[in-house]
């Protein structure tokens, strides 16, 4: 009895914890749940390739000359003590993370990371405008690139930049569940933003929301070949937030 007792508590706490979590005010996120939203979520996910113990996230994010200098420093610190020790070194690995930015969530994990980096008030202040922006009839996905494959991540960081929308048309989509794609419309080459390369979808197909709550999932590709072929998935029916369908 006393068991069950328990089991019951533990299901009810749970239920008042996990709404608890999820309405959170984003002003009050730690550095875990905004670096959890910003990285992997229901509008961000990672797609990893090659070996290695995945690096930290956050600042390679935001702030990614701090992040190559302490890279720096890991690598030749584990140079050094795998050639003491005999131990192998790990595989190189390199992250694309796919976000999507017209989605509030993101936006704001953006902002709440940069300030609990300790960014000044006013700049704070500034970018909190940024959290209620209205994106019009357009779906924004960032793309950046971060790891410990140093000579990957340049070249790809070459190829993104290099890129215009023209080349990217026909090999970039967003695709919902029943096979319906929209093609790219504007691309913005990275710059020193902290949010990567940006890709311009339309929101709405022949008068009508291209993504809703009967979607399913969204797909998202990007082709160029051996460097960079991204696919990721995003659920539709994980995007609520306050209230609101977001992408």
């Amino acid at each position: 009895m006393k068991k069950v007792l328990f089991s019951c508590l533990l299901l009810i706490l749970f239920a008042f914890t996990a709404p608890a979590q999820k309405t959170k005010p984003w002003t009050e996120w730690s550095q875990k749940d905004a670096e959890k939203i910003w990285n992997d979520s229901s509008w961000a996910q990672t797609q990893t390739e090659g070996g290695g113990v995945e690096e930290s996230t956050q600042t390679s994010a935001i702030s990614s000359t701090t992040a190559a200098r302490e890279s720096q420093v890991r690598n030749a610190s584990a140079a050094a003590k795998a050639g003491e020790s005999g131990e192998k070194k790990e595989a190189a690995a390199i992250h694309y993370r796919v976000r999507l930015l017209t989605a509030k969530p993101i936006r704001a994990a953006f902002v709440r990371l940069v300030e609990l980096q300790g960014a000044p008030a006013e700049r704070v202040a500034q970018l909190r405008t940024f959290v209620d922006r209205d994106f019009g009839d357009y779906i924004v996905v960032t793309i950046t690139a971060d790891g410990s494959d140093q000579k990957r991540k340049l070249a790809v960081g070459q190829v993104l930049g290099n890129a215009d929308a023209n080349a990217l048309k026909d090999v970039t989509y967003l695709e919902r569940k029943d096979g319906k794609r929209v093609q790219l419309v504007d691309y913005r080459a990275p710059v020193e933003d902290g949010l990567g390369a940006k890709l311009v979808f339309p929101r709405t197909v022949d008068g009508q929301p291209f993504i809703d709550a009967n979607s399913g999932e969204v797909h998202f590709s990007m082709d160029l070949g051996k460097l960079v072929k991204i696919n990721r998935r995003f659920k539709v029916s994980d995007m609520m937030y306050e209230g609101k369908l977001e992408f």
